[in-house]
């Protein structure tokens, strides 16, 4: 690496090495030259004057990429698919008249876009199903403890921190499923022509139609799709990228969500990320104990949504058959999307495996709240004890608003459950029975066994093969 010049460090800190060796310049460069190999191949087939001994050099030469030669020919030509068409030819001087034969630019630079993205899809996929994996067994671990909940960030019905982390895994399983679909429909644009029209193709097969379209079918099925899009302009419909890009910026929305939890609990000294035996958590305050990662996944994942919009974006502004600001701003978003996706679930899979749980502090925070959150239970059982309704609730409402003041205004303990114990009117209820914590947790322990049974273990099943996703991260 060298430090004179800017590093993404997408590439050199954040994401995986085989995320990061997936976009690379060498592995794109390469499938260019496999699709020109696949393209001859399936064109001497159909019955063009392509010969055994060219297509013998071009598969002996698709490795072999001199990039300073070919940096010579772009700045010449100012053409970068043509500097390599060059630079492939110098190496097959018999195959050269056959190179790229009735191409467009688009056939390699969008088949191999296509290719690499379902290819990017299937690491995404993977690092979903680890992260799943590992939040399900965290799930499973503290399915009954017992933990205080929150809606608009003010204390709420008591629910479990297995219950809550089953939350954040099923965000993780709607993505999967959407990265399911977008892997299973992502098809390839093959050889469509300059506008689409396969008009150059259709030339040179005599205007044989059926051998036009056995053409795009057979480059198709080398390159490992099935079929092809039904119509294309000069590129594949960019609608194709908002939907592969609206999938990881659903999954950046998720591990942003989760993270955001995760920083929160951390301040309630709930449950903390990993912290490392030598880790700095601050350079000034030395007893500081930051969430970095879960911090990092909230910037990253920001990034990528901010990505999302680009797409659409682009694909707006495709001027009739095509336009080519989609270029430049393409060879950025795509990339670094997935680079960062990789890198925020690497994050989460490394922050999940190590969570730390504070029962005891849970314990205590909730016992704090519990005396609101009985208040239901206990007007329930001053009701049964012969009381009126609303007598008894006008009761609890003013005892519990006091008892608010003295937390708020005085620091003091919650003491609601003092003052209704001494009030008449409560005076069968059995307060001690109405404050364990479990009966308040409604069915939470039993939703985290049907989560885990129902969706996770079918996942599990499902990609077993698929269970060695490591999450090392740069810290």
């Amino acid at each position: 690496m060298t430090h004179e010049i800017y590093q993404n460090p997408l590439v050199s800190r954040y994401a995986s090495p085989e995320m990061a060796s997936l976009w690379s310049d060498d592995r794109k460069f390469r499938l260019w030259r496999r699709l020109w190999v696949v393209l001859a191949e399936a064109q001497a087939e159909l019955g063009l004057a392509i010969e055994d001994a060219q297509l013998a050099e071009l598969r002996a030469h698709v490795d072999q990429i001199d990039y300073e030669k070919i940096a010579d020919y772009e700045r010449k030509l100012r053409h970068d698919v043509m500097a390599h068409v060059h630079g492939f030819a110098d190496l097959c001087p018999t195959a050269r008249p056959i190179i790229h034969l009735g191409a467009t630019s688009c056939f390699v630079t969008d088949n191999a876009d296509l290719v690499l993205m379902r290819e990017a899809l299937g690491f995404v996929r993977d690092r979903l199903v680890a992260v799943i994996d590992i939040l399900g067994q965290f799930a499973s671990q503290y399915r009954d403890l017992a933990c205080l909940g929150f809606t608009h960030m003010q204390p709420a019905q008591p629910t479990t921190v297995g219950k809550r982390a089953c939350l954040w895994a099923y965000d993780l399983v709607l993505d999967l499923e959407e990265v399911e679909n977008r892997i299973e429909h992502l098809l390839f644009r093959s050889t469509k022509g300059t506008t689409g029209t396969q008009a150059s193709f259709l030339s040179l097969f005599d205007g044989d139609h059926n051998k036009v379209e056995k053409l795009e079918r057979l480059v198709a099925e080398k390159m490992g799709f099935g079929a092809t899009y039904a119509v294309t302009g000069q590129t594949y419909p960019r609608k194709v990228d908002v939907q592969v890009m609206d999938v990881l910026g659903g999954i950046a929305a998720s591990g942003h969500k989760a993270a955001t939890d995760l920083r929160l609990l951390q301040h309630r000294k709930e449950i903390e990320e990993p912290f490392e035996k030598s880790q700095v958590g601050s350079s000034a305050m030395a007893y500081k104990r930051n969430p970095m990662r879960s911090e990092r996944m909230c910037a990253l994942a920001r990034f990528a949504m901010g990505l999302q919009s680009t797409a659409s974006q682009t694909l707006a502004t495709q001027w009739m058959e095509r336009s080519l600001d989609d270029s430049a701003v393409r060879r950025l978003v795509l990339p670094q999307s997935f680079l960062a996706i990789d890198a925020i679930l690497k994050l989460y899979q490394n922050v999940a495996q190590g969570l730390v749980v504070y029962p005891q502090v849970i314990a205590k925070q909730l016992s704090e709240e519990l005396p609101f959150m009985a208040t239901e239970e206990i007007l329930m059982a001053g009701v049964r004890g012969g009381g009126d309704r609303q007598i008894l609730h006008e009761k609890i409402r003013s005892h519990s608003q006091a008892a608010a003041r003295v937390v708020k205004e005085q620091g003091r303990e919650n003491d609601l459950l003092t003052r209704l114990a001494l009030d008449e009117s409560f005076a069968d209820v059995d307060f001690n029975s109405l404050l364990d914590a479990s009966h308040f947790v409604g069915c939470a322990p039993e939703q985290v066994d049907a989560f885990i049974a129902e969706i996770v273990d079918p996942i599990r099943e499902k990609y077993a093969s698929r269970s060695d996703v490591q999450a090392e991260v740069e810290v």
